[in-house]
């Protein structure tokens, strides 16, 4: 018996890194798993691989119950298909993590309209397409009085908190993820739906070249705060009945460590108009620079 026996979770970009761990996880807590990826490369090009097909098998070694999904989350018809197929098979859905995602990093400059699309139609069309057609599975469940309680768990990144160089389209993604996690959480809480975001720091295909780790964690023999793994059970967690309290949240798993996110809000420098009414141009030479501490208070 785990957290999440007897529930169905979707799982995108389920054939590798964090999304395998987290199909693997889900199973072991007793969840049944579709595995969603289409084994594409880490830009998004088309490969020989499957992907999708070990990880089920996997999850049957385990004695768990899986089967796999190979299209694509960009595409609007495979996201209906996928939650009417999960519904059809296993009778129910319970929970869908967006996962999916590619790479196309390039300066500004440099990236093109097709870079630009690709990532967004994965990450952020992709995420909201999932939840589109969950969403509406789960409407239409609370309207015939059949309960609902899903769960959406979407996948964001510190580049969609603070940007990074060379990452445009997958910061404004990841960003943009954020915004659409806050406001599910708002339009399904009346169905008792829950939205919430996991922000990982792991090492995996997307980011190969993470070789540092500063949350000050204590090393531990045998502990690699990397490891992809270590953040499924916080999607196991949101996935069980038991986060049916938290919506709207972030969270953001460093090694052994999970963290709140709060997100922007009011800080304290503040510049308020001279005449009392509105804020004039000439002023605000002086007056954003006050608002950012750059000039002593009283100029």
């Amino acid at each position: 018996m785990g957290l999440l026996t007897g529930r169905v979770a979707i799982v995108t970009g389920g054939g590798r890194g964090i999304g395998r761990e987290h199909c693997l996880e889900l199973a072991r807590q007793g969840a049944r798993v579709v595995v969603v990826d289409p084994g594409v490369g880490v830009r998004g090009e088309s490969t020989d691989e499957d992907p999708a097909d070990q990880v089920v098998s996997e999850i049957a070694a385990l004695g768990g119950d899986a089967y796999a999904e190979k299209g694509s989350v960009a595409d609007w018809s495979t996201c209906e298909q996928i939650v009417a197929a999960a519904v059809e098979r296993f009778g129910r859905l319970d929970a869908v993590v967006n996962n999916a995602g590619i790479l196309r990093d390039r300066m500004i400059t440099s990236m093109t309209e097709d870079d630009f699309d690709a990532v967004i139609a994965v990450h952020l069309k992709g995420t909201f397409q999932m939840t589109k057609h969950a969403c509406d599975h789960w409407r239409s469940m609370a309207k015939e009085g059949k309960g609902s309680g899903g769960r959406i768990i979407n996948t964001t990144s510190g580049a969609g908190f603070s940007g990074n160089i060379g990452q445009a389209s997958y910061a404004a993604a990841k960003g943009g993820i954020i915004a659409l996690t806050l406001t599910t959480a708002l339009e399904m809480a009346r169905y008792e739906v829950t939205a919430n975001a996991v922000s990982p720091v792991a090492r995996t295909r997307m980011s190969a070249d993470l070789s540092s780790f500063g949350s000050g964690i204590p090393e531990v023999d045998d502990f690699d705060p990397l490891d992809p793994s270590l953040i499924s059970p916080v999607v196991a967690y949101l996935a069980s009945p038991h986060s049916g309290w938290l919506s709207g949240q972030v969270l953001r798993v460093e090694g052994n460590t999970l963290f709140r996110m709060e997100g922007w809000r009011k800080g304290e420098g503040t510049y308020r108009s001279r005449s009392g009414r509105r804020l004039e141009a000439e002023e605000l030479v002086a007056g954003v620079r006050l608002a950012y501490g750059a000039f002593p208070s009283g100029v």
